[in-house]
């Protein structure tokens, strides 16, 4: 196995290849094959863009079906079959039956321009230029994105990222006793405290990169209120929390509220590239063309992502087996915790997205590197990567999700073998 042409003719940029250095041949659903025929187990799930599985029968059959029907491919935002057809069973199978009333906004394809999508509305509807998020969360790459990201690693003075923007914090980011919303309300209403009046509030219900912290349900009803009470725009960016990861479709429907602007990418496209703005229709102002991209009309997803819809999300059973799912997940994260306690802090996640906090963030690489020589493809999360994420496809059986911890507690025991603690950072 040679990376000669990676290592000659690709950019330094690349990432992921550095954690999971192979090269991949083979994949279904939740495993993967590489040239020399050795089996992963997918606890990665192409950073959440895989819900629904690495070629999965279902989706595979009609996507080939449309090619070799001579299916439109390519049509910018024109009216074609696949997306009528998509269109309407988004519709029936999530908006409707949801009680939910909103316009489709198709962009490029990735989940940053979705959000850029998302930003431009709302400081055009509230003509406000300011935009209000929170600490530690991840929004994209491009420079709109970038402004409301919070991890440093990503920003650069040289990218000259827009400024007009206002970090606050989290939910418990200040720990679990200051109300994070009082001061949210107080610096809001306080003309002396320097905030200008933001046109949205930007957040993931559950920030993933940013190390899997979860809003409480009340907490996200406290900012809805906020957002009413103020006249602000609420925007959730649900990426990578989206599309079934927390158990329902929505990340926030167990909060019982309704965003006036909703983020998708990843997994909306059921493994083809789709992006998509859900806005509520009042805020649909755009003027034809107003706000553009060549690549908005990828059929090839429509086509993939109306089986995704039709097949997992016609009723709830598929909800009810990904959140039976994801409390073995919760059983096998604690049990990390339960036995490694010298070297973990805690466990947190909701749905199929847990993250194992390490004291020590300086292990947490070499137990990837471990599980990944062992057959687990897993990745971590947080600003500091003190956290080990599950991130597995929500179709993965409970046999490959024991399979993959058994694996994932293996490697951290060959690790503690020749394991260092570091006593400068990161101990609690």
């Amino acid at each position: 196995m040679t990376f000669e042409v990676f290592n000659k003719y690709e950019s330094e940029v690349r990432g992921y290849i550095r954690s999971f250095p192979t090269i991949f041949e083979k994949s279904k659903m939740a495993e993967i094959w590489d040239v020399s025929g050795k089996r992963y187990i997918d606890f990665f799930a192409g950073a959440g863009a895989l819900n629904y599985g690495h070629n999965n029968p279902k989706i595979n059959d009609a996507v080939i079906s449309y090619l070799q029907n001579d299916g439109i491919g390519h049509a910018l935002d024109m009216g074609t079959v696949a997306k009528r057809d998509f269109m309407e069973s988004f519709v029936n199978n999530i908006l409707k039956p949801r009680d939910l009333d909103y316009k489709l906004q198709f962009v490029g394809p990735t989940g940053t321009g979705a959000i850029e999508a998302a930003l431009k509305i709302a400081r055009k509807v509230k003509g406000r230029k300011q935009i209000m998020s929170f600490t530690n969360g991840f929004h994209g790459m491009s420079m709109g994105s970038l402004s409301i990201t919070g991890n440093k690693y990503y920003h650069d003075e040289s990218y000259g990222v827009p400024g007009y923007t206002t970090q606050v914090p989290f939910h418990k980011y200040l720990g679990d006793k200051v109300d994070t919303i009082a001061y949210l309300r107080k610096i809001l209403e306080d003309d002396s405290s320097g905030t200008e009046l933001p046109a949205a509030i930007v957040l993931e219900t559950v920030q993933a990169e940013g190390g899997i912290n979860v809003a409480g349900e009340e907490w996200l009803k406290d900012l809805r209120q906020i957002c009413d009470d103020f006249d602000i725009l609420m925007i959730v960016d649900d990426i990578q929390v989206g599309n079934g990861r927390s158990g329902d479709f929505f990340s926030f429907e167990r909060a019982g509220i309704k965003p006036d602007i909703i983020t998708l990418s990843k997994s909306i496209g059921a493994g083809h590239p789709m992006a998509l703005v859900l806005l509520k229709p009042e805020l649909d102002i755009w003027t034809a063309g107003e706000h553009s991209g060549t690549f908005r009309g990828n059929n090839l997803a429509f086509v993939a992502s109306t089986v995704a819809l039709d097949t997992y999300w016609s009723d709830d059973s598929f909800s009810k087996e990904v959140k039976i799912k994801a409390k073995l997940v919760e059983q096998r994260m604690q049990k990390l915790v339960s036995r490694f306690p010298e070297i973990i802090n805690e466990t947190r996640g909701l749905g199929m997205i847990w993250g194992a906090e390490f004291k020590d963030p300086s292990i947490t690489s070499a137990i990837c590197s471990q599980a990944f020589e062992d057959g687990l493809v897993i990745e971590t999360a947080g600003a500091e990567s003190d956290l080990i994420k599950f991130l597995g496809p929500l179709v993965m059986t409970e046999e490959l999700i024991n399979e993959g911890f058994d694996i994932l507690e293996n490697a951290i025991v060959k690790v503690l073998k020749t394991y260092t603690p570091n006593t400068t950072k990161g101990a609690k």
